[in-house]
């Protein structure tokens, strides 16, 4: 590992990029990816003048990490869906494992299996929503997608493939309605722009006007949307 300037750089991956770019994970490590023709000693003082915005982004981690805790499944306890908070409760007389209604409503027989279940029915609505906002957005500008698939992802929110595709992850269902709204629009904009080039932006743009203020909560927020 490099310390340059008391800053740790855990990773340098060198790639055909022109530009450097730093990356503070969500465990607060400095990534660093740069252009293979740069050398060590170069990114050391690139980063080294970057210095207060790197320890910024680190503290920020650092903090994010100590709000997370394991999920306990205990009454009281909130969940995340649409972007808004609902506490649950553990019931002794209901036929369905899980179900919203005011409030999570979760069996007991259920509670051995609590988060799986939680992810099945996430699954499930993540689906159904998105699906639902896919149609809505592609009726919009005319797109027409292949078949739509709910990830696993932690990080990776929407994706497209050449073949007309489109995967997100089930996580988005905790997030609020027009921050889902962002990706889905991001991903059936890649049907046409497969890259992020200006155009790519100004088409995002013609559907979301707000979409910077939806990347940045992501950014702020992401780490919530988790079990």
């Amino acid at each position: 590992m490099i310390k340059p300037s008391k800053v740790q750089i855990e990773k340098i991956i060198r790639t055909k990029r022109k530009t450097i770019a730093l990356q503070v994970t969500d465990d607060a490590k400095l990534i660093v990816r740069a252009p293979h023709n740069l050398d060590d000693e170069t990114i050391a003082e690139i980063v080294s003048k970057h210095r207060r915005w790197v320890e910024k982004k680190q503290k920020e981690a650092s903090i994010r990490n100590q709000k997370l805790f394991p999920k306990e499944f205990v009454n009281g306890e909130g969940f995340l869906y649409l972007g808004r908070y609902y506490e649950l409760n553990i019931v002794e007389d209901q036929s369905e494992p899980l179900k919203l209604e005011g409030a999570f409503h979760l069996s007991r027989h259920a509670l051995p299996r609590a988060k799986e279940t939680f992810i099945q029915w996430y699954k499930d609505k993540a689906f159904e929503k998105i699906s639902e906002r896919v149609h809505l957005y592609a009726e919009k500008r005319g797109y027409t997608y292949n078949k739509i698939g709910i990830t696993d992802a932690q990080k990776r929110w929407g994706s497209c493939s050449f073949r007309g595709n489109l995967n997100f992850s089930w996580r988005l269902i905790m997030a609020p309605l027009s921050v889902l709204d962002y990706v889905v629009i991001h991903e059936l904009v890649h049907l046409e722009e497969r890259n992020h080039a200006k155009s790519f932006w100004d088409k995002v743009r013609m559907l979301m006007p707000d979409y910077e203020g939806h990347i940045e909560w992501l950014k702020k927020n992401g780490y919530l949307l988790n079990l």
